[in-house]
């Protein structure tokens, strides 16, 4: 599966865009500027994904590389 599929997906289960989740990941410290801060873990993001949204792991993962500057 391509990133943009898992985007996509992620978008259809829980109606929020990518620039929604840079938006969530800034309001929950978790990203300044864009970008993933340095002192934050994936494993925090994704247990907080998980416990929000509902999401696997693996779509998790792809909000993490969105946060860390992946794009395409």
């Amino acid at each position: 599966m391509s990133f943009q599929a898992y985007l996509d997906n992620i978008q259809g289960k829980t109606g929020k865009t990518p620039d929604d989740f840079l938006a969530l990941g800034e309001a929950m410290g978790f990203v300044e500027g864009g970008r993933l801060k340095p002192d934050v873990k994936a494993g925090q993001i994704v247990a907080w994904l998980k416990s929000d949204f509902d999401l696997g792991h693996g779509h998790a993962m792809a909000i993490v590389a969105l946060f860390k500057g992946k794009r395409d």
